[in-house]
């Protein structure tokens, strides 16, 4: 059975969502804070072994006309770092704006500023694993 893992990667937080059982929608499961890159791609290795994935999902942050931005160079070189870190295959997914939908959402919920950033990148992190959930399930794959 398929187990997905996904990590909305950022300069001081990454968010962490998990599929359902049935890989029908994503779960937002934590906010990671930062520690230190090396630090941080260990913990995400061992996040995903203790979720029992059997594939993680990176958001791939590029800019809106799907170019590569400064943030997609970083992201990039920690996607390639937690590759050698873990046996588990590492997809990567175009993450434009799930942050966003993330940030409308809370707000649309009332929640406070202070509140959101313990939360929005967990549900970034779901937006992006709801979008390769869709694309695999349309696909039959």
């Amino acid at each position: 059975m398929e187990r997905y893992v996904a990590f909305d990667i950022g300069d001081k937080r990454i968010g962490v969502a998990i599929s359902d059982p049935f890989n029908t929608y994503a779960l937002p499961s934590q906010t990671y804070f930062r520690k230190g890159f090396e630090a941080d791609v260990a913990a995400l290795a061992e996040i995903a072994k203790q979720k029992g994935a059997t594939a993680i999902i990176c958001g791939l942050p590029v800019n809106f006309d799907g170019s590569a931005a400064i943030q997609t160079e970083k992201t990039q070189r920690f996607i390639e770092a937690l590759k050698t870190h873990t046996n588990i295959p590492v997809i990567c997914e175009d993450e434009r704006f799930t942050t966003k939908m993330a940030h409308e959402t809370l707000i649309s919920e009332g929640m406070r500023r202070e509140k959101r950033k313990n939360y929005v990148d967990a549900l970034a992190a779901a937006n992006i694993l709801d979008g390769y959930l869709a694309k695999i399930n349309k696909k039959g794959v």
